[in-house]
C-alpha cells in the first residue's frame, strides 16, 4: 500500500552554512564596522547579538536573505523579543521543527474534510499517509501545499 510521511524539518548544515554568510556580511559591512555584531547558533535557536536594536532591525534582513539562499524555508522562524542590556542588545530566533500535536490534529482534519481517498495517522512529530492509489497521495500532496499552514511542510518517505 503506498504511503508518504508529512515532516516540518530543516537542514541543520545548511544554516549552519547561511550562518557563517550572514556572519561574514555583517563583518564586512562598514555600518557595523567595531559594532562586534554577530549571529550566534544554539541547538535550535539563532542568538543575533549587536550594539543597538537599530543594527539588529538591519541584521535580519541579511539572515532571512541568506537562509532562503540556502533553501531553509523562513516561514519555520520565529523571531523573540529585543532585549537591551548595556551597550549590548539581543534577539533570538527560534527555528521550528516537527509538527506539533495541533497542528497535526488541524492537517488530518484537512484531509479527512477533503474525502480524499487516504487515511492520516499522527506519529510523533510526523504524519503518515497511506492510499490505495499513487495518485490519490499525491493528490492530498498538492492539496496541502495549497493549504495555508503556520509551517512548512515537507513529504518524505515515499514507498509505492
Amino acid at each position: 500500500m503506498p504511503s508518504f510521511d508529512i515532516v516540518s524539518e530543516f537542514d541543520m548544515h545548511e544554516a549552519q552554512n547561511a550562518l557563517a554568510q550572514a556572519n561574514k556580511e555583517v563583518g564586512d559591512r562598514f555600518d557595523f564596522k567595531g559594532s562586534n555584531a554577530e549571529f550566534v547558533l544554539t541547538d535550535k535557536s539563532i542568538l543575533m547579538k549587536a550594539a543597538s536594536p537599530f543594527q539588529l532591525q538591519q541584521m535580519l534582513p541579511i539572515l532571512l536573505s541568506k537562509l532562503t539562499k540556502r533553501g531553509i524555508d523562513i516561514a519555520c522562524l520565529e523571531t523573540g523579543d529585543v532585549k537591551e542590556a548595556a551597550k549590548t542588545a539581543e534577539q533570538r530566533i527560534e527555528m521550528q521543527e516537527g509538527i506539533d500535536k495541533p497542528l497535526a490534529k488541524k492537517i488530518v482534519k484537512l484531509i479527512k474534510d477533503k474525502k480524499l481517498k487516504v487515511q492520516a495517522a499522527i506519529e510523533g512529530e510526523k504524519i503518515r499517509v497511506t492510499g490505495k492509489k499513487r495518485d490519490d497521495l499525491q493528490e492530498t500532496m498538492q492539496m496541502l501545499r495549497t493549504a495555508e499552514l503556520e509551517q512548512p511542510l515537507q513529504f518524505n518517505n515515499f514507498r509505492d
